[in-house]
């Protein structure tokens, strides 16, 4: 059924009131008595404009003023610091736009641990997320010669992390956001995986196993895996401590290496390394974590491969980042550039698509400048690197208006174009922003070539080098980056003689509460829609629990707006039911999923947030397969999510599953009550959701919110 008579255009749409709720709450600008500044959306887009144009030369600011605006209106949507912040300093001067950082290296003694504890909650006070990695620390129960007594290990210093967390309250009314990093060889890694199934424990962090090359590599030929620590100089002297040499991101003394800048380890433990690649599946499939980082394809595809190591990412995955690495981001809603939505004409408009990549980056490259972070070292860095990650939401809506399936070869075919066009314009941009505003420093510096730079490019011999050779970064960024290397050549050469205004371009974050708000619940990042009609659990200020808010997706709302307003995906009657392309995340096969990633990945130069989404029932053997084929697949890292009532609520909730999910609350008479998931009850003054209400007394943040 059609609706002709309908003359609207997607633009045109209004957003839901879930949306404008979010808005609202965090990211319309408030005095400190909480009165609006922004009197509405356009009012935010205006002070985002203004802002970033004011660091341009005086004779030119009030132009890109008003190309910012025009880039706002057409889905340029910067990350929610920038939102929020930028321009917000006479009602909130102690916050900054960037989105993403990574702690300093945590350093293997009591001084050095509190010092990151110290720098993390400066850094989480001024609304930035922040991840660490914690296998730097000693396993549990190793001996500390300061103290005369054995350390408790890495995941109790975690806990001090954790709280802190939750007593330093975001900017924007936003929650603290962690992650934590764990390294596959250390030998308190299992303790590591099985940490969230302690009820209410680490509740502020997102956990990530570093999962190296040999340890899949030994998943395959079920060989043995060890799990090991630097050794110390005693340690070293001892006949009975078997010593292997490893890769590891610390190798200052008292460590000893060896030529090839390998540490000396002792050996812990021995097992089977498909059991401990077991434990991360089980973990995974019940409670969605631990996440896999890939970290060597991380490192060896990293655009300053010549001068950092990443350990650690930020809270979400899609920026690896060096120690006190940050990054600023921004995504593009790509359903504002479909024309004639749902039609035999429906088409991309990639002309207008181009055109506003390279205002956006120009954009992006301007909140450098307005950074606001609040750690010296963490401004030298942003500033020597000049980071940013520009992504795009929207990807699963946008598939579903052009007529395509998402994970179909057609789907995959566009993933990859529009990442192409994002990356070429973007980095031609930042080489014309390089001669009209200087190159970003780093790349002017000059590196000498050692033997780990000849290890790490074997073409740098071929092409002549030599040790003691020194190469401007530019050359070294622009010739020998893996990442680079699939540009047009003429491109690198530009880039090798002019540089770049940045190192980093790309990023794919998860967009979620900016898919849902400014985005009308267009679908998050490079996702397919969750559900076309679903719940979400978000938090409120003053509600002791999170509150369900029921939405639609945006290319529902647009459907329903041009083609048939009875449109429902639930629907029996013929007459209201959906094209079969309406297919929502969990109706899309794994190995779809991870061809769109991969597709996409060719592309993204840091790193891309995506979650697989997988039915409750989704057989544990083929669940495992998805993270093998994410590595044959040549990807960063691997999410999935299996909702699993018993464990937790997501943040995303398909109302069939809680109305088909029963939860039991046991009275302080010792009575029980059994109510399903979406069934309304009134505790301590106010209405919940059985399934929220469960959530957050089991995992204790009830009233916290």
């Amino acid at each position: 059924m059609k609706n002709m008579e309908s003359s609207k255009e997607p633009n045109e749409i209004k957003l839901q009131p879930a949306a404008m709720a979010i808005w609202d709450s965090k990211y319309r600008l408030k005095s400190a008595v909480g009165v609006p500044v922004d009197q509405n959306l356009e009012d935010t887009w205006r002070r985002v404009a203004l802002t970033l144009a004011s660091v341009e030369k005086p004779e030119i600011r009030s132009y890109w003023e008003q190309e910012f605006l025009n880039a706002l209106r057409q889905g340029a949507i910067p990350g929610g610091r920038i939102i929020s912040n930028a321009g917000a300093g006479a009602h909130k001067p102690a916050t900054s736009t960037i989105n993403c950082t990574v702690s300093g290296t945590v350093g293997d003694s009591m001084v050095e641990i509190l010092d990151m504890v110290r720098e993390a909650g400066l850094t989480l006070k001024a609304g930035c997320g922040i991840g660490y990695e914690f296998s730097t620390l000693r396993p549990r129960g190793a001996y500390v010669a300061g103290a005369g007594s054995s350390t408790s290990g890495p995941l109790s210093f975690m806990d001090i992390f954790d709280s802190m967390c939750k007593t330093v309250s975001s900017a924007g009314g936003r929650r603290g956001a962690q992650m934590a990093t764990f390294d596959i060889s250390h030998p308190d890694v299992l303790d590591f995986i099985r940490a969230k199934r302690e009820d209410g424990r680490l509740r502020q962090f997102n956990l990530s196993c570093l999962i190296t090359t040999p340890f899949i590599e030994a998943v395959k030929g079920n060989a043995d895996w060890d799990l090991v620590f630097p050794a110390n100089p005693s340690e070293l002297q001892d006949p009975n401590v078997q010593i292997v040499y490893r890769h590891w991101p610390v190798t200052t003394p008292p460590y000893r290496l060896n030529a090839q800048g390998e540490v000396a380890c002792r050996v812990y433990r021995r097992l089977p390394a498909r059991r401990l690649w077991d434990l991360i599946m089980s973990s995974t499939y019940d409670y969605a974590e631990p996440g896999f980082i890939l970290i060597d394809k991380v490192n060896e595809m990293n655009n300053n491969w010549f001068c950092e190591e990443i350990r650690a990412t930020n809270p979400c995955g899609e920026q690896p980042l060096p120690p006190h690495g940050a990054c600023l981001l921004g995504s593009i809603n790509l359903t504002c550039f479909v024309q004639r939505p749902f039609t035999r004409e429906a088409d991309f408009d990639w002309p207008r698509f181009r055109s506003v990549v390279r205002v956006f980056t120009r954009m992006l490259d301007n909140v450098v400048e307005i950074h606001g972070l609040p750690l010296a070292p963490q401004a030298a860095e942003i500033a020597r690197k000049r980071r940013h990650g520009m992504g795009f939401m929207g990807l699963g809506s946008a598939i579903i208006m052009l007529n395509m399936t998402y994970g179909d070869a057609a789907s995959v075919r566009f993933t990859e174009q529009v990442a192409r066009e994002m990356a070429i314009v973007g980095w031609e941009t930042g080489v014309e922003l390089a001669q009209e505003k200087g190159s970003a420093p780093l790349l002017e510096e000059l590196f000498t070539i050692d033997e780990i730079l000849l290890a790490r490019r074997p073409r740098l011999r071929e092409d002549g080098f030599r040790l003691g050779d020194q190469v401007p970064g530019r050359v070294l960024l622009a010739n020998y980056s893996h990442y680079l290397a699939r540009f047009p050549a003429e491109l690198r050469q530009r880039i090798a003689d002019l540089g770049c205004r940045f190192t980093h371009h790309t990023s794919i974050a998860p967009t979620g509460t900016i898919a849902l708000s400014l985005g009308n619940n267009c679908s998050n990042g490079i996702e397919p829609s969750f559900s076309h009609k679903y719940s979400r659990n978000v938090i409120v200020a003053g509600r002791k629990t999170k509150e369900k808010v029921d939405v639609l997706s945006y290319e529902l709302l647009v459907y329903r707006a041009l083609i048939n307003p009875l449109a429902d995906p639930f629907a029996e009657d013929e007459r209201a039911r959906l094209p079969a392309n309406f297919m929502d995340a969990s109706a899309i096969a794994p190995e779809q999923h991870v061809e769109i990633q991969a597709a996409a990945q060719k592309w993204i130069d840091s790193s891309i947030s995506k979650t697989i989404n997988v039915p409750t029932d989704f057989p544990f053997d083929r669940f495992k397969e998805i993270y093998l084929q994410a590595y044959d697949s040549g990807l960063k890292g691997c999410t999935t999510f299996r909702f699993n009532p018993e464990a937790f609520q997501g943040v995303l909730v398909k109302n069939q599953d809680l109305a088909n999910t029963t939860y039991r609350f046991t009275l302080e008479n010792g009575e029980t009550v059994e109510l399903r998931g979406d069934e309304q009850v009134e505790y301590d003054g106010e209405i919940h959701t059985a399934a929220n209400l469960y959530d957050a007394l089991k995992e204790g943040y009830y009233g916290k919110l």
